[in-house]
């Protein structure tokens, strides 16, 4: 073992070395034996040991663990409702992993708030303190003999310290042991959300918004954004929101009580302003279109902001939470039609702010504070200080940028206005998500809103083609929901060896590792400087020029892309042999962006050989000879591509299927269906090839069967 393999092996051969010694002591029924070991620990060792937490606490220190061998037993005896709930929460997580939850049970977890007498009491003999920058949201989780103990100020807090007791415990059923420490943490921001689309394709079940939003609290996130563009089912204006593909009023109320027990605020978003040309192309909404059957409201047509005050008014009768999202993002079109003359005379700044004070002042009575996307006002500065103080800039950008994030910042926060950070998971039109790029925007994007004072995140999930799985996002939305709560800049490294653990309970690593081998794949498409392992690199037909073209230049690294990509599928079998995992639905996803990577490849690697070989035995007839058409018409590589992709197209179905409806799903197995007649077709043709030669001595053009002549042939 190489001796960086060895220290980052260290804290597991600790923790195993102070479990077996623990044990030992216990039914020696003497201390004499950890005598050596407990120096050690107390030099500094067992702050080595810390288990594998997400988000890492401000302040651990390791204590002895306690065996749950006999069972536990959880209570929440302030009566708080809040905190009987969270204790439920948790006694039910504890059975799901086969431990013993029993009221007789020796050792016991209590849920506290440090304003009762029991956790005044407990922080006294923990030695800790509940300071007032720790907040609502801060907690003390410790250990003292077999027991257990929560304490935080509020209902939520309490709740943040039962999530962080989940992840204490490790292994299962009877061989289950709580790891004993002493933890004070709290948030480093005061919102910390994920934004998920829900207008591109995907349409979520209830069912699985419910999931989403226990995920969600489980790792201290705070907000959950839904995005609609024509996707809720608004009573005033009904006719946009297809039923069984949007989001029904009750839905919507049905989750927000849901979220409220998990300390979770939807704060809903219903572009404004940009982004509507799924209304705009009915009848009814043509005349309120910046351009013919464009995407853009127009600001000065009379009825743009009767419309949006209809929306937002149903909106805020659904969700109570303190913020409405206006979007307003990527205006492309405005001053392209109707505003033209106006943006001509004042230019595009102020006709924009103009909108946005006026919508400001439309929905000024339903006294909520308005978010907005920073992208369109941060290029007028001069203009950005006349709107409103009390609006709310989300400042977003997608890409790591090593020179930092403060000019996406900066005019908004010289302008005294609130701010907040959106970085982004980079699933959108990916095969699977990028993160190395994720991983990274991630990280500085929330360093930099952290010490330029932003108050929240809003990490974002987009699906640009459809094609986007939420189940394989939870990479990216774990990182960000780290990344918030932690103060400064997170370490990629540590979440990268701690994933695996903390979300599926994989011990063996390699879920960690195969994680690694599809961010591998996306440098290395990056590498050859044909963007990263993108859906139209998946769905590009090879015998087209521009397919040639990335044949080519991925050639040199298709063996190692398909290493990688197999590498990811053996790892993540692998860790289900060895059992008890969780999240199953996630890592099958993640075994679909594997296969679809290495189908990625083959498809390439294969077919994409066989026009350079006709092309030759085309333009040499008389060379032609049967061996080399032979190669050709029983390569097998379009059988090969159709068998595949009636593979894939039910893989994807499944996983499509778990968490959303039905809506738009044929969409995308249309595009396997497509894709999979024109490979057929090209498999008879390719197979007819030697008995028309022998028959007549010509061959096809290289055009009738698809292949395009290029310049290099």
């Amino acid at each position: 073992m190489r001796p960086t393999e060895y220290l980052k092996a260290m804290p597991a051969i600790l923790k195993k070395i102070k479990n077996n010694l623990q044990s030992k002591t216990a039914m020696l029924g003497f201390h004499l034996v950890a005598a050596p070991f407990a120096f050690l620990l107390a030099c500094g060792m067992a702050q080595a040991a810390q288990p594998v937490l997400v988000p890492v606490p401000r302040e651990y220190q390791g204590r002895q663990d306690i065996s749950l061998t006999h069972g536990i037993a959880v209570s929440a005896p302030g009566g708080y409702k809040d905190d009987k709930f969270a204790a439920r929460d948790l006694a039910d997580d504890l059975k799901q992993r086969g431990v013993v939850v029993s009221s007789a049970a020796a050792t016991r977890i209590y849920l506290l708030r440090d304003t009762s007498v029991a956790g005044k009491n407990a922080l006294s003999r923990a030695k800790a303190a509940m300071d007032q920058a720790m907040g609502d949201e801060g907690y003390v989780l410790f250990t003292s003999g077999r027991n257990i103990y929560v304490v935080g100020h509020s209902a939520s807090g309490v709740f943040y310290g039962a999530q962080t007791a989940k992840q204490l415990v490790s292994g299962q059923g009877r061989d289950a042991i709580f790891e004993g420490c002493r933890i004070r943490d709290w948030p480093a921001m005061k919102y910390r959300g994920t934004q998920d689309d829900l207008s591109r394709g995907p349409v979520p079940t209830l069912d699985f918004q419910k999931k989403q939003i226990r995920t969600f609290a489980a790792y201290k996130l705070n907000i959950y954004s839904p995005y609609y563009e024509h996707t809720f089912q608004y009573a005033s204006n009904p006719v946009p929101g297809l039923p069984g593909g949007s989001i029904s009023r009750a839905e919507a109320a049905e989750l927000v009580a849901y979220a409220k027990q998990y300390h979770i605020t939807i704060v809903p978003e219903q572009e404004a302003f940009g982004h509507l040309h799924h209304v705009l192309k009915f009848q009814q909404y043509a005349q309120l279109s910046e351009i013919p059957h464009g995407d853009v409201l127009a600001p000065g047509e009379p009825g743009s902001l009767p419309l949006i005050k209809q929306w937002f008014t149903e909106l805020s009768e659904i969700y109570p939470g303190p913020f409405l999202h206006i979007g307003a993002d990527e205006t492309f079109q405005l001053g392209q039609g109707k505003t033209s003359a106006d943006v001509k005379q004042r230019n595009l700044g102020p006709v924009y702010m103009d909108f946005l004070k006026s919508i400001h002042d439309e929905l000024e009575p339903l006294h909520r504070r308005l978010l907005f996307w920073g992208d369109i006002a941060m290029k007028d500065p001069g203009e950005v200080h006349r709107l409103p103080k009390d609006m709310i800039a989300v400042a977003w950008v997608y890409d790591p940028h090593d020179e930092g994030f403060s000019k996406w910042l900066d005019p908004y926060i010289k302008a005294g206005m609130e701010t907040w950070v959106a970085p982004g998971v980079n699933n959108w039109s990916r095969v699977y998500p990028n993160n190395n790029y994720a991983l990274k925007n991630i990280q500085r994007f929330v360093a930099d809103g952290q010490k330029a004072g932003s108050t929240g995140m809003l990490n974002t999930v987009w699906n640009d083609d459809g094609e986007g799985l939420f189940l394989q996002d939870w990479y990216g939305v774990l990182f960000g929901a780290a990344a918030a709560w932690q103060p400064g800049t997170s370490d990629i490294e540590r979440f990268q060896h701690s994933y695996g653990q903390v979300f599926h309970g994989d011990t063996t690593g390699k879920i960690d590792e195969a994680q690694i081998a599809l961010m591998r794949v996306h440098q290395l498409i990056s590498d050859a400087h044909v963007g990263d392992a993108r859906d139209r690199v998946f769905w590009m037909d090879p015998w087209t020029e521009s397919g040639q073209q990335t044949t080519q230049a991925l050639g040199p690294v298709l063996e190692e892309i398909r290493n990688q990509a197999e590498r990811a599928i053996a790892l993540i079998a692998q860790a289900k042999q060895a059992g008890n995992l969780r999240e199953p639905d996630a890592l099958e996803a993640m075994e679909l962006g594997a296969r679809r990577m290495d189908f990625l490849a083959l498809r390439l690697q294969t077919a994409g050989g066989i026009p350079a070989v006709y092309l030759g035995i085309y333009k040499n007839p008389d060379g032609t000879n049967r061996q080399s058409l032979g190669e050709v018409s029983r390569s097998g590589a379009c059988e090969d591509i159709v068998t595949g992709l009636g593979y894939l197209a039910d893989l994807y179905k499944d996983v499509w299927l778990k968490e959303n409806r039905p809506y738009y799903l044929n969409n995308i197995l249309l595009r396997y269906e497509i894709a999979q007649e024109l490979w057929a077709k090209r498999e008879s043709e390719m197979r007819s090839l030697g008995g028309d030669w022998t028959r007549t001595h010509t061959l096809p053009t290289p055009e009738s069967l698809g292949i395009a002549l290029t310049e290099g042939n």
